[in-house]
């Protein structure tokens, strides 16, 4: 069996990988994820281009983590990074930073769509393959009472965006065009993909467990 190593400390994505058969290994890089991004917007500014776009960003980080849990462990065949933000009228939003800033978030995006893009980062020895899954997510027209006692729950304050689809935010996300595991963190079709591009199936990572019919 192929072995993976994750690196990232997101529940959701480990939970969406152990879901589908695979039983990866786990190791949080130490990627400063600011100054990274700081760094390419002032590499753009200086060559007179645009902006790094949201999802060019989320694999710019999907990389800069696979490459450092890469560089510091060899416990695994294949590195996966990963990274999320959500676009809202051109706004690219990570994480809130506090609950004022969550409620405010969600102010601004109920009753409206935004893009969630997760960038995906896949290294295996020598070779290293990347791609981004972008997915519209529709929100639906919230209350201040249904945003305060979201808020306060803590969910949002730890995820891209302020909110999750397979959590407590499930309810407040009317419809979504695109990948599902793209927004819960992390694309199972196009890990698929990325690993056919590196000479992998997915089905090489199954856990043995996964022979067996799921239980009814």
């Amino acid at each position: 069996m192929t072995s993976l190593l994750l690196a990232s400390a997101s529940p959701a994505r480990l939970s969406t990988l152990r879901a589908a058969g695979i039983d990866p290994l786990v190791e949080v890089s130490g990627v400063d994820e600011d100054a990274l991004l700081a760094d390419a917007a002032d590499a753009a500014a200086r060559a007179g281009t645009r902006p790094v776009p949201a999802a060019e960003q989320v694999l710019l980080l999907a990389r800069a983590k696979a490459r450092d849990v890469h560089g510091r462990s060899r416990a695994a065949d294949l590195v996966l990074g990963c990274d999320s933000m959500l676009e809202l009228d051109g706004a690219v939003l990570g994480k809130p930073a506090d609950a004022a800033d969550a409620v405010a978030r969600w102010q601004r995006m109920r009753g409206r769509s935004g893009v969630l893009h997760t960038g995906h980062w896949l290294i295996a020895g020598p070779t290293e393959v990347g791609a981004t899954s972008s997915t519209v997510v529709r929100f639906a027209e919230l209350t201040d009472a249904e945003i305060a006692a979201y808020v306060a729950t803590g969910e949002p304050l730890a995820v891209a965006g302020a909110f999750t689809v397979d959590g407590l935010g499930g309810p407040f996300v009317t419809a979504i065009e695109g990948d599902y595991h793209g927004v819960v963190g992390l694309s199972l079709p196009l890990l698929r993909d990325l690993l056919r591009d590196v000479g992998v199936a997915i089905t090489d990572l199954w856990a043995r467990s996964a022979d067996a019919p799921p239980a009814r």
